[in-house]
Order: structure tokens, then sequence, then C-alpha cells
């Protein structure tokens, strides 16, 4: 036989597509800790959707495709009157629950936002459960959804402890991709095959670039990149459950596998097997709309505030000591062109609350930015690595997410260094955290519904077991304005 050509023996699925499809189908979510705080991941993920509409260049994204489209028991997109096909309406979903980079962060070898996954998981439970009862069929219930969750949660999860995506230049929107097709596929009814067939589809997909998220080039795709990943997630599902076929050997086919086209010749490190570790150790952002690796750095900030304010025209330096990471994504010289550059620059973080003690969504916008002091403090900014912080970022045990600030003026004082190393959304800072995310959800709520409904969606997602039994229709229906 010639050397030339290749041997037609189709392979059995490759191992990582049979062990998301074995865990989809088959492991129960018993841990009460991960469905507790998957109840207070999707208050925090629905929150954080809700503000971002009062963002026009959020908002200039949604809606259907063709105007006017009118979607028989479509899904509806929270604190809007839209009602989409899944497919938008899970874009629409993802979108402005990423837009204002508040949502809850995964912090490994490759890092991610896991609640992204929710555009998928709710337009398609919703337009699931409109469909049943229109055929008089039972409803989908929020534990359905909540189970998915923690599911979707641990698959990007673990696949990002030890896979860094990023390295390589592809953005970690690809696990969003393959997290929500596993997930989507099985609430669409999809057998174990049909996962395995679905997910591989997600890997051959074709992956996004980081371009968007880096300097010189950082931009507003950035915002809907997971809105987009999700949304595909759920085209795919639709795709294979309508009977088409999937590609078992995507990831390890030779010269055209994803691992020899797009992962350097390297196979997926796994050692922790799939459980419900992702969901309970997630973080959440409570206290700042800004990049993970920032958030302690802004804390830090928030707690030198008082002492700086008056002395800004006297600082010589200000010395931000920080993990490898956040130097490799966030710490960026030279002028920053738009807010989602901005939200992604460590120094702009930290000189906000330096200023004028706070950091919201809105210091992104050009009217803030305009202010000469920013800059004038970026430019005084001097970043280092403390190697303890960087290894304490991997570690399983610890997973902090360190920085420390030190300022130094002109006349040679200096103040006391502030060192915070875990932030008020990590496990943790947990009994600290929840009573603040709960108080962020109300605030967010505030700015789109009167307090009535403020407090009627209130009292339902802080009562767990009633939240649980609520049919996924009802609990949107209570999300329209």
């Amino acid at each position: 036989m010639s050397a030339n050509v290749d041997v037609n023996h189709r392979p059995n699925p490759d191992q990582v597509l049979v062990d998301i499809a074995d865990y989809v189908c088959n492991h129960p979510i018993t841990s009460e800790a991960a469905l507790d705080t998957a109840r207070y991941c999707l208050m925090d993920t629905l929150g954080c959707g809700l503000l971002a509409l009062r963002f026009p260049e959020c908002t200039k994204h949604l809606g259907p495709i063709v105007p006017s489209t009118v979607v028989p028991h479509g899904a509806r997109v929270p604190g809007t009157q839209l009602c989409l096909d899944p497919v938008k309406a899970a874009w629409d979903i993802g979108a402005i629950i990423r837009w204002l980079d508040y949502n809850d962060t995964w912090l490994a070898a490759e890092w991610g936002h896991p609640s992204d996954n929710l555009g998928g998981i709710l337009a398609t439970a919703d337009w699931l459960s409109r469909t049943r009862v229109a055929e008089g069929k039972a409803p989908l219930t929020m534990a359905e959804v909540l189970v998915a969750m923690v599911k979707a949660h641990e698959i990007q999860g673990v696949l990002a402890l030890e896979n860094s995506f990023n390295r390589v230049g592809l953005d970690h929107v690809v696990l969003v991709k393959v997290a929500s097709t596993a997930v989507v596929t099985h609430m669409l009814g999809g057998t174990r095959d049909q996962v395995i067939d679905a997910v591989s589809q997600a890997w051959v997909d074709g992956q996004s670039l980081r371009t968007y998220r880096h300097a010189p080039n950082a931009g507003s795709r950035k915002s809907w990149a997971a809105g987009d990943a999700t949304s595909r997630a759920v085209r795919l599902a639709l795709i294979t459950m309508s009977g088409e076929m999937g590609y078992p050997g995507v990831l390890s086919a030779p010269k055209w596998g994803f691992y020899d086209v797009l992962f350097k010749g390297n196979q997926f490190a796994r050692h922790q097997g799939y459980g419900s570790y992702v969901m309970e150790n997630v973080l959440f952002k409570i206290a700042y709309p800004a990049e993970f690796h920032a958030q302690t750095g802004v804390e830090c900030a928030m707690k030198l505030h008082g002492e700086v304010k008056g002395r800004l025209d006297e600082i010589d330096r200000i010395e931000l000591t920080t993990h490898e990471s956040a130097i490799r994504i966030i710490s960026k010289v030279g002028a920053l062109n738009n807010p989602a550059d901005r939200d992604h620059c460590l120094q702009y973080m930290v000189a906000l609350p330096l200023i004028f003690g706070r950091l919201v969504a809105e210091d992104y916008e050009d009217d803030v930015a305009a202010d000469p002091r920013i800059d004038g403090l970026r430019d005084k900014m001097v970043v280092q690595e403390d190697k303890r912080y960087s290894r304490e970022y991997l570690e399983a045990d610890k997973r902090s997410i360190a920085n420390a600030i030190q300022i130094f003026f002109k006349d040679g004082s200096h103040t006391a260094k502030v060192e915070v190393e875990y932030p008020v959304g990590h496990r943790r800072r947990r009994e600290e955290g929840i009573p603040l995310l709960v108080e962020k959800f109300q605030h967010n709520l505030a700015t789109r519904f009167p307090a009535k409904r403020v407090n009627d969606i209130l009292a339902l997602c802080q009562d767990g077991p009633r939240l649980a039994d609520t049919p996924v229709h009802a609990f949107m229906d209570l999300l329209v304005i």
C-alpha cells in the first residue's frame, strides 16, 4: 500500500468526548453546596445582564436578526420584551451577561467565566418549557437549570485547570462553546452518543483568537464573544439532534485534529474527574466591575484612597506587586482606546479608586477617562511580580489572586504596603461575600424593575426549594419588562 494513502478506519471517539458525555448524561449532582452556589450564581449573572442594559453599545446588538420576527414559544431575554428563537436568545443573554465584565470567574491555566454558559442554558430551557406547555406536557423547572449550570461550570473549569488555550493564542470562549454544547444537547433529549457527536462539532468548529482581548487591539468583541460561543453551542446541539453526524477523532486525528492544528501537538491534560468542584469554588465579582486579576488590586487602592486623595500631586511612584497572569493579561502602558481597553488595564483600574474612591461600570466610559489625573497616575506605576503570588494562584487549596500596592511620595515618605490575597468573591470569603452579592443583585434588579417586582424576584431567588420547583417559563416571565 502506498505511504501516501490514508487508511480510512473510523476511530473510536476521543476519550475527552466520552468523558464529557458520560458526565453530562450519567452523573447526578448531589452537592448541596454546589446547587446553593448555583442559585447565587444565577442571581448574580442575571443581575449583571440587567445592569448592562443601561449601555447602548450593548443593547444595539439585541433582538431578532430580521426585525419584527415573531417566534412561537420563543425564549425571553431578561430585562427586555424580546421573544426570540433559542439561538439568538442565547446570543443576547450571553452578551448582556458578559458585557460589563462583572459575572463570575474561574482562574487556572486557562481563565474564563463559566456563567457565560447560562446564555445557552436559559434560552434553551425557556424555549423547551414553553413548547412543552403548548403541547400539554410538563415544563422544565429551574432545578434542571441549576444542575445544567453546575455541569457546564464543571466541564469548562476542569478543562481549564491544566490546559492553557491563551498560550496558543486561542480565546477561552472555546470552553464555553464546548460546555454549553454538552449540556444543551442533553437538555434537548440527546443520548450519550449524540452528546459525543455534538461536542465533537464544537471542537471542530474553529475557534476565536484572543486578538480582541489584548493591546493594541482590545475591543468590544470581548464583551459579546461568550454570547456568540454559547449561541453557537445551541445551534450545534440542534444540528446534532436533527441527525447530523459527529467526528470522533476531532482532537487526536494526525495533521487534521485539534491537537495538531491548534494545540501545538499536545494532548489535553486532566488529572481531576468531573464532579461539582468548579461551582463550589467559583469566584464572584461582587465589589467591582473589573477583570478578576485586578480585583484585589482595586481593593488595595480603595484602602489607600483616604490616605492619598489629597496628595496625588506629591506621588513619586506607585509599586504594584502582582502575579504573572495579571502581568500577562492586563498590565498596559500607553493610550487606552475604548471602555473594553480600559477594563482590561490593571493600572487604570487601580488609578480610579485612588483618585475617586470608587470603581463602577461608568468609570470606563470616555468622559471619566478624559480626566488627566488617571494617566498621570498610570505613568507613575511600576508593576512587578511576586513569585509566591504566581505560585499560589495555581495551587488547588489556595487559588489566590493577590495584589499589593505601596505608594512613595516625593518627600521620601511612603504608605504602608497594602496587600490583599483573596477577593471578596473567593470561597474563603463566602460568608462575607454572599450578603454583598444579594445586595448587588437587588441593586441591579432595581435598574430595570419597579420595587414590587424587585421584591418578588428577590424573594423567589432566596427561597431555594421554591425556586427549584418553579417552571422555567414562569421564572423568565418575571424578568420581562
